[in-house]
């Protein structure tokens, strides 16, 4: 049977993923290949887009090897990918560039101070929809142009990492949108990119690539493409997206009054809104529909249970003994409370934040102490759904859940009673794949949108009800948590000042 699966390709940080996918929105095989994260100095993280390519290249000759006929049957290529990772290419589409900073790249943090002290929010979130962040391409330009400026001379064109991989396969330039709005160069109202920011950090406009939507055709796989990767040749390849909007796609985050929780070493909260949510806590990004995903970040979400392992158990315990410990105390952990603020925080003032127990009494142990660790995270986690829903307008009716933490039962029971609302788990893990597979459903006309795609591809393993007892226990404790929270932000920069 001819075009009946759809390649999806992930370009993550830790590796390269292909997958195909049928129609039904089933995942029929996954191929993945690694590659390196480059540490040239402290604070900064680099990789090889060429490595994203070979990544590219053997994860779909394997996975076309995987199914019958694949090679024919593959109706669209459809790619999402880690973003902010920045690489420069010339006319001939080459790289000038050998390595791309990374999102998590924080050489920048000098230009997000000088940016921050001298534009009050006002005067610039209406025209980029974001707070500066060390992340965001428009700072890793500067940079660029400062200390590369050879290869920021020789630059035609800047690209995100799946739009390098579009490039390789198709010989077309283009940024998605979503990509697009998460540069700080974006104008969230025209969707093109802005005159003002570009101005305001003394970039060239001429080096931007052209703004797409998602789910447009680029172009078609090439010859070279198609002797390399195995593909057939004329095949259509999307725009594509960012992964992490393609990712909410592929759980059913698509609609406001739906809100995604991504729990792995941070814990993302994401709210759907129809319009950015223009405040200097909250970071938004477009969604895939067309909507946007007001998101707010905590450092240390899995990784606040992967710290306590380590301080209280040197590792000797797994992570189901820890859960399992931690079910041994009561809901609320008879008053004790963990700020899990381990890395200090993303935005705002404080970004120097710490970490703390507060309560502990005679009578508390081991368990109370683990315990808290989990309801700390979901008090934290709360107080950023209470700013979402306060600034939107339209508080979230349900959470899907997704990323490592989805998985440990006692800490979803947890949160959705710390909530308020339940919490969905999909039956697919592998949400961006699927949000790949949606955008290429919706794109070659097998349903009139992705919203509609997504309802058909998108399932859920189990829905979490709050429990009313717990819930009761942590309504008023939830309140003292952000008292708590807002008297210690009197005493960071004191700690700060303390002598080593």
């Amino acid at each position: 049977m001819l075009n009946d699966l759809f390649l999806a390709i992930d370009v993550g940080t830790g590796s390269v993923r292909a997958a195909l996918v049928d129609t039904k929105g089933k995942i029929l095989a996954v191929c993945s290949r690694e590659h390196e994260q480059i540490v040239p100095q402290f604070g900064w993280a680099e990789q090889r887009p060429a490595d994203w390519w070979a990544g590219v290249v053997a994860t779909v000759r394997e996975v076309l090897g995987q199914v019958a006929d694949a090679r024919s049957r593959v109706v669209a290529v459809a790619a999402c990918g880690q973003m902010h990772g920045t690489v420069l290419v010339d006319d001939d589409g080459e790289l000038v560039r050998e390595t791309a900073p990374l999102w998590n790249d924080k050489r920048t943090v000098d230009y997000v101070t000088a940016f921050e002290a001298a534009h009050a929010p006002n005067d610039y979130l209406s025209d980029c929809a974001n707070p500066p962040t060390p992340a965001w391409p428009g700072f890793k330009l500067q940079w660029l142009r400062d200390h590369d400026a050879s290869a920021y001379s020789k630059a035609s064109a800047v690209l995100m990492p799946k739009d390098y991989v579009n490039l390789r396969l198709t010989g077309q330039i283009a940024m998605d949108r979503n990509d697009g709005g998460a540069s700080f160069l974006m104008d969230p109202r025209s969707g093109d990119w802005s005159r003002k920011m570009i101005a305001l950090l003394g970039l060239d406009a001429g080096k931007l690539a052209p703004l797409r939507n998602p789910t447009e055709i680029l172009g078609t796989v090439s010859e070279n493409a198609a002797i390399e990767t195995g593909l057939r040749q004329g095949t259509p390849v999307l725009v594509g997206g960012a992964d992490y909007p393609v990712a909410l796609l592929g759980s059913g985050v698509c609609r406001p009054g739906v809100g995604s929780e991504v729990m792995g070493t941070s814990a993302i909260i994401t709210a759907i809104a129809a319009k950015p949510l223009l405040d200097p806590s909250i970071c938004n990004v477009g969604t895939v529909e067309g909507n946007w995903g007001a998101f707010m970040l905590l450092e240390s979400g899995g990784d606040a249970m992967r710290w306590a392992r380590r301080a209280f158990d040197e590792k000797k315990s797994s992570y189901e003994d820890i859960v399992a410990k931690a079910a041994e105390a009561p809901a609320g952990s008879d008053k004790l409370f963990f700020m899990p603020y381990l890395t200090g925080e993303r935005l705002g003032e404080h970004r120097n934040a710490r970490a703390q127990f507060f309560g502990i009494g005679a009578a508390h142990g081991l368990a109370h102490m683990h315990r808290a660790v989990l309801e700390g995270v979901a008090f934290a986690t709360k107080r950023h759904i209470n700013i979402l829903d306060r600034i939107s307008g339209a508080p979230l009716e349900r959470v899907i859940a997704s990323g490592g933490g989805a998985k440990t039962e006692l800490w979803m029971k947890i949160k959705a009673s710390v909530y308020g609302i339940p919490i969905l788990v999909p039956s697919e893990p592998e949400c961006g794949l699927v949000g790949c597979a949606i955008m290429a459903a919706a794109a070659t006309g097998q349903f009139s949108g992705v919203e509609d795609a997504a309802g058909a591809f998108v399932s859920y393993a189990q829905e979490i009800e709050p429990d009313p007892r717990w819930a009761e226990t942590y309504r008023p404790m939830q309140a003292f948590f952000e008292k708590l929270y807002a008297h210690s932000q009197a005493l960071y920069n004191d700690l700060d000042g303390l002598p080593q």
